[in-house]
């Protein structure tokens, strides 16, 4: 028999100790204390926002009127034929938004850099300045451009003497002499009350960006426009998508801009649903109407986030 067969076995070491019960009881609080804390942000969304959506699929699929009242029969066919009446409202509201999102990124993008790199002790100020159109209602700022591109109008008169109002009719965005009541007049509305949603985003992004970065690309003989675009750029693409994702969507919705500038010829598909809920009163073809585009709202921008490659925000 070896000498190592015959050594005898180490000591079994002592179980650990429980810990003592205060100790547990405040463990266990600091689990739940993170599941408390989203209690109130679950009961908003239930409340505000999957009831009325559980409400709204329920109105979708009903028949009747208002003298022997709406029932639930699964009439799913309200789809089909509101979409086959509207679609082209559907698509005068993608478009005129679109439009709109891609004018904002044009017009914001600049002023954003400007404030992120160049706006110095008057950063704050112009941040305010931004922000100030938020002071008053949306409903004045749409009317206060029924007399900014009224028809005896400086604006006006100034795009006539120089004839651009003669390409832009030829073109279709207006008419004759004319711009309100026309596709320009609502996609303008549109680019104006939604340009501090695209602004803000862009500039917490530019925000981030290290100047040393725009240093290095120097020293390494980089032009300023090749640093924009290799380094600027794709640092602000968080900033880009969040910027389109806030403009779009609620300018894809909007029925103000198209009620108050534009004309019938004019009417986004947020202006039938708002007729249909509160003059027509046809409920079931409504809510129809609203789920369609809130499709087709969550189809586009999710196809637009894959693309971008934006991981912050996926």
């Amino acid at each position: 028999m070896t000498a190592a067969a015959t050594e005898p076995a180490p000591p079994a070491l002592p179980a650990p100790a429980a810990p003592p019960p205060a100790l547990r009881r405040a463990a266990a609080r600091r689990r739940r204390t993170p599941y408390l804390l989203l209690i109130a942000g679950v009961a908003w969304l239930l409340v505000f926002f999957v009831a009325p959506m559980i409400y709204q699929a329920s109105t979708s699929v009903q028949t009747g009127d208002l003298e022997d009242g709406f029932k639930v029969t699964w009439h799913f066919a309200t789809y089909w034929d509101a979409l086959t009446a509207y679609w082209p409202h559907f698509v005068r509201s993608l478009v005129y938004s679109g439009i709109a999102t891609a004018l904002c990124l044009l017009i914001g993008y600049p002023l954003a850099y400007t404030i992120a790199f160049r706006a110095g002790r008057w950063r704050n100020v112009v941040l305010v300045l931004v922000i100030a159109p938020f002071f008053t209602s949306f409903l004045i700022r749409t009317l206060a451009w029924e007399t900014i591109l009224a028809d005896q109008g400086p604006v006006v008169s100034f795009l006539n003497d120089i004839h651009l109002l003669d390409a832009t009719s030829w073109l279709g965005v207006t008419q004759g002499h004319r711009v309100l009541a026309t596709p320009l007049a609502v996609v303008c509305g549109l680019t104006y009350n939604f340009l501090p949603f695209m602004i803000l985003p862009l500039y917490t992004s530019l925000e981030r960006v290290d100047g040393r970065l725009h240093e290095a690309a120097g020293d390494l003989y980089a032009t300023p426009f090749t640093t924009f675009r290799k380094v600027t750029f794709p640092l602000s693409m968080p900033g880009v998508v969040a910027g389109t994702l806030l403009t779009f969507i609620p300018a894809a919705g909007d029925y103000i801009n198209a009620e108050l500038l534009g004309s019938t010829n004019q009417q986004m598909i947020g202006n039938v649903i708002e007729s249909q809920f509160l003059r027509v009163l046809d409920y079931p073809t409504a809510a129809a109407l609203s789920f369609i585009l809130m499709a087709a709202i969550l189809l586009i921008v999710s196809l637009y986030i894959r693309r971008a490659g934006t991981e912050e925000l996926v």
